[in-house]
């Protein structure tokens, strides 16, 4: 077994993980939580979203974020950017990389941004066109691509259809996210194995939800695969909005102490990472979700 010797990990958790917060988080804590990130070592650091605050009022603040974080030129700050009306919003903030976001499932299309996934990709060709012009980097994601909270059967050349059609966009790079959690080792091998006969391994991510304790079981299944970027979210912020109670994103931590022990780097540092955990998780009110961040700073305490 070969293993990448380096990954890039997509910390999303500013985005994926605050989103999800019921409690308004102050722009100041958004981004002080960006600001130790980067100190961290992350190098790809998900800012926010352009979308309407009618729907997610979390992120209403999304221009100011943009504008009051220092920005290091080492760090890609990407935001998500639902339609062209985002994109636009988010050129005139001063994004250098965005993502776009389509389902793999059509009963989640419809429910979740209420068109199917044909016109949903339909409603990117814009925003592909617009960010080539602007010379802005696509990232795109694809959920459900393990399973649909609707109970919608999603094979994996369901999911080949669509990310392809997103990499021929002009997407350079496509993000797996196994939404619900249901996904297990082997499905995800399988998902890979069929994705990579018509897209490059080299641009897939893995975006693995833990719902059901599977998502390091998941990232490592991937990383055997031969993918090499992950998103994680610190502390794992961000619940799973189909499943009442459970937990959502993996933990940044989780994945970088499972490839520091597997012999493949981050460029993280994890204790200043840990330290970034329970910042964020107290000031939310809560205490780390990861079960590295509990075991080193019990350790820390102890």
């Amino acid at each position: 077994m070969v293993l990448p010797q380096r990954v890039k990990i997509v910390e999303v958790g500013p985005r994926d993980g605050l989103q999800n917060e019921k409690q308004m988080v102050s722009t100041a804590t958004k981004v002080e939580l960006i600001e130790r990130l980067g100190d961290a070592g992350l190098s790809t650091i998900e800012a926010t979203s352009f979308v309407s605050a009618k729907w997610v009022p979390q992120m209403c603040d999304n221009a100011e974020v943009m504008q009051q974080i220092t920005r290091k030129p080492t760090i890609s700050y990407p935001v998500l950017t639902p339609n062209l009306k985002g994109f636009e919003a988010a050129l005139a903030a001063g994004a250098e990389e965005v993502a776009v976001f389509a389902a793999a499932s059509e009963a989640f299309s419809q429910k979740n941004i209420n068109c199917s996934i044909a016109e949903s990709l339909t409603r990117f060709e814009p925003v592909l066109a617009a960010a080539q012009q602007a010379k802005v980097k696509v990232r795109g994601y694809v959920s459900c691509v393990l399973g649909c909270p609707y109970g919608e059967l999603v094979t994996p050349e369901a999911v080949e259809q669509v990310a392809l059609r997103l990499v021929n966009m002009g997407c350079y790079e496509i993000s797996l996210g196994d939404t619900i959690g249901t996904g297990s080792p082997l499905s995800t091998r399988r998902l890979i194995e069929t994705l990579s006969r018509s897209i490059p391994v080299e641009q897939l991510a893995g975006h693995f939800h833990d719902t059901y304790g599977m998502a390091l079981a998941n990232v490592f299944a991937a990383l055997e695969m031969g993918v090499s970027v992950f998103d994680a979210s610190v502390a794992g912020l961000g619940g799973c909005p189909y499943a009442k109670g459970a937990s959502g994103n993996v933990a940044t931590e989780d994945v970088v102490w499972l490839m520091q022990q597997s012999g493949v780097e981050t460029g993280i540092n994890l204790e200043q990472l840990v330290q970034c955990a329970n910042w964020i998780s107290q000031a939310l009110g809560r205490t780390p979700q990861s079960r590295v961040a509990k075991a080193l700073l019990a350790q820390s305490n102890a």
